[in-house]
């Protein structure tokens, strides 16, 4: 009887660190899978301005201090950045291309879309400035440039800048054709580079221009006209778009990019070796403040 009652004993202890050993490998895993979500990389889809500016070797490692993940940056044009994140490629979307923006956030894909900075586009040309388009706006320049069939350097890429360049021919009444008009495929670094051997006329934002040494014998022909006005948001993926999106890690960096913290790296970028900034912070602004300012 005691033999019978002892064996009973025993097995009941054995059921329940079983039980508890399950529950402790439940409790464990789950904490060690939150644990690793957390940690897991952070897929930055972004313009190559963003890059070739050189704004992104400041911001990424000061985020990645701050928070304990790490970024995986995906340089592209801003329409395939936000394709990216439609796709659930990508955590989050720093671009500067507004109707795909909104065209993206209104698919249900997106978390939030919040204004970073600004900088503005410019008009390049040689020095020689054969269409006359110096000191013109830029609608006006870029009719010239037409006119004239001067040689212009197009980034092609459904990239912001390659969508505001297309607008402004629209606006201009002008289709842009024939061998003068060329598109690189390119990001802007290396279109700035196509154009500088071409002797060519090209859009850019005013930050790769600064940036780019390679670039430096093409002037400054065209700035200041309000269609210029150059604005990147950022936009953190919802777990709608797939279920590899790393929301949470997307969020923690578009959540920072509009902190304090960032915003002052934002601010003084550039001035040590431009002699100016190359963006100026604008979180907290709303669109419509920013086209008020233009």
């Amino acid at each position: 009887m005691h033999y019978r009652l002892r064996q009973i004993a025993a097995t009941l202890l054995a059921l329940t660190a079983l039980v508890a050993a399950g529950c402790g490998d439940d409790d464990s895993g789950s904490a060690g899978s939150t644990q690793q979500q957390a940690k897991a990389p952070v897929i930055l889809a972004t313009t190559t301005s963003t890059q070739d500016s050189g704004l992104l070797d400041v911001l990424i490692p000061a985020f990645e201090k701050a928070s304990g993940y790490s970024v995986k940056t995906v340089a592209v044009g801003s329409g395939q950045a936000i394709e990216m994140g439609a796709r659930g490629e990508a955590d989050v979307v720093l671009a500067h291309s507004p109707a795909a923006e909104e065209e993206f956030m209104a698919s249900g894909k997106g978390g939030s879309r919040r204004v970073v900075m600004h900088n503005d586009f410019v008009i390049l040309g040689p020095a020689a400035d054969p269409a006359k388009a110096k000191g013109r706006d830029a609608l006006e320049a870029m009719a010239r440039i037409a006119r004239a069939r001067a040689p212009f350097v197009s980034r092609g890429d459904d990239s912001g800048t390659h969508t505001l360049e297309l607008k402004l021919w629209e606006q201009a009444k002008v289709e842009p054709k024939g061998s003068w008009y060329q598109e690189s495929g390119q990001g802007m670094g290396a279109t700035l580079q196509i154009a500088n051997d071409k002797d060519a006329y090209v859009l850019t934002d005013r930050g790769t221009y600064l940036a780019t040494d390679n670039a430096k014998d093409l002037e400054l022909l065209v700035e200041g006209s309000s269609e210029l006005l150059n604005v990147y948001h950022v936009m953190d993926v919802a777990p709608s778009a797939g279920e590899r999106v790393n929301a949470a890690g997307g969020k923690a960096f578009a959540d920072w990019i509009v902190s304090p913290e960032a915003q002052d790296i934002i601010r003084t970028f550039g001035e040590d070796r431009f002699g100016e900034p190359l963006f100026v912070p604008d979180a907290g602004k709303t669109d419509e403040e920013m086209e008020a300012a233009a």
